[in-house]
């Protein structure tokens, strides 16, 4: 059975073409024009995948995202945006989005991160260090691997329970995107181990999209928002040229 894909976008070139270059692609596409259409849509024939613009009139593609997650619906949603500003990219992740596309994008670009996200029914693998780890700078100690089962795994203070998919540092627990869960489970799989940006995007987006986009470092940036703690140290750490580490300092 075709992968399904439900696609609000107001603009009526750009929401027949993507129309027609995903159905070439072998979705099963349903196409709308507001966010209305789009959450009546998603109530009555849940697709596998959504794709939102962000301005929209009515309703917008925010809105949409927020009323879903709201609702307990986990479908992954891909925002298409002709906004660049972080803060812009933020407010998206902030809704609830797992993933977006700066306009005028590439076509090839939406495909690719439409594969990455509805490739996530299985947890990450672990990344083995002789693969992809990097020994960490200035000769510290590495840190204390996970300690893992087939449900729970856990490291330098998170806790994560993979089938519920739900996060705790310490004894808060902590609410987090698709996408932010499952780059947070890759770090804690590989606690103390640097992980470099080529191997990031790749088990979490399925593409590397290349040293200028700020995509991993804005999901970075939003993932230590909701972790890090007054008082506390610090958990994923920047190794500058290289990529980032989940440990305790």
């Amino acid at each position: 059975m075709p992968q399904t894909v439900l696609l609000a976008e107001d603009d009526r070139a750009i929401r027949h073409a993507l129309e027609r270059a995903l159905t070439l692609e072998g979705y099963e596409v349903t196409a709308v024009a507001d966010g209305v259409e789009a959450l009546a849509q998603a109530h009555k024939n849940p697709p596998d995948v959504l794709v939102l613009d962000v301005m929209m009139p009515g309703i917008d593609g925010l809105q949409v995202c927020r009323v879903l997650r709201a609702e307990g619906d986990r479908t992954p949603i891909l925002m298409l945006t002709a906004l660049v500003e972080t803060a812009d990219r933020i407010a998206g992740l902030d809704a609830g989005a797992d993933d977006y596309v700066v306009k005028p994008f590439d076509v090839e670009e939406v495909f690719a991160r439409l594969r990455a996200l509805l490739r996530r029914t299985s947890p990450a693998g672990s990344v083995g260090p002789a693969a992809s780890g990097t020994p960490t700078a200035g000769g510290d100690a590495p840190a204390k691997g996970p300690q893992t089962s087939e449900r729970h795994i856990e490291a330098a203070g998170i806790r994560m329970d993979v089938q519920a998919r739900r996060v705790w540092r310490g004894t808060r627990e902590v609410e987090l995107t698709r996408t932010e869960f499952e780059l947070l489970e890759l770090l804690v799989r590989n606690a103390g181990i640097v992980l470099d940006h080529s191997t990031i995007y790749d088990r979490i987006w399925g593409y590397d999209f290349g040293p200028g986009s700020k995509n991993l470092a804005v999901y970075v940036g939003y993932l230590r928002r909701k972790l890090d703690e007054p008082g506390a140290p610090q958990l994923i750490h920047t190794v500058r040229g290289v990529g980032y580490v989940l440990r305790e300092d």
